[in-house]
């Protein structure tokens, strides 16, 4: 997996135990890299091609994991002042690529769905969801595909 290149993204390979009655998929500790504090967790789906994005959190931290299907995340950085200005990272997480990724606030993500069928995430948001804390922009206004 490629480490990011934009400050404030961090990917943390994360813990899955197979079980034949059924797997466990760790996610997060509260001693983990990433953990700024916890305002809420929620589950969002997204189909097969489908895009959701462009959003930027202006005060959520945002912990990401995809135990079903797989998605494709891209964000970039904006920030003024930032010295991975301009840059893109690219990740897709999967049960298969089992890893948290970390988005600070201040950067733009969107995301896309890859599995064939359900494709899940979870988000364990810093803070509580308040729509004023976020900036949502149309696709067109950054490049998705490299």
């Amino acid at each position: 997996m490629d480490e990011p290149k934009i400050n404030g993204v961090i990917i943390t390979p994360l813990k899955r135990i197979k079980n034949s009655k059924g797997d466990i998929y760790h996610a997060m500790k509260a001693s983990a890299d990433g953990y700024a504090g916890f305002g809420e967790a929620y589950f969002s789906t997204v189909y097969k091609d489908d895009i959701k994005g462009w959003k930027k959190h202006t005060r959520m931290t945002i912990n990401l994991v995809v135990p079903i299907g797989a998605m494709r995340f891209v964000i970039y950085d904006d920030r003024e002042g930032s010295t991975t200005k301009g840059q893109y990272f690219d990740v897709t997480l999967s049960a298969d690529n089992y890893a948290r990724l970390t988005v600070t606030p201040g950067l733009w993500m969107a995301f896309q769905g890859v599995g064939e069928e359900v494709n899940m995430l979870l988000n364990m948001a810093s803070i509580e969801h308040n729509s004023d804390e976020a900036i949502n922009c149309d696709l067109s206004e950054f490049k998705f595909d490299k």
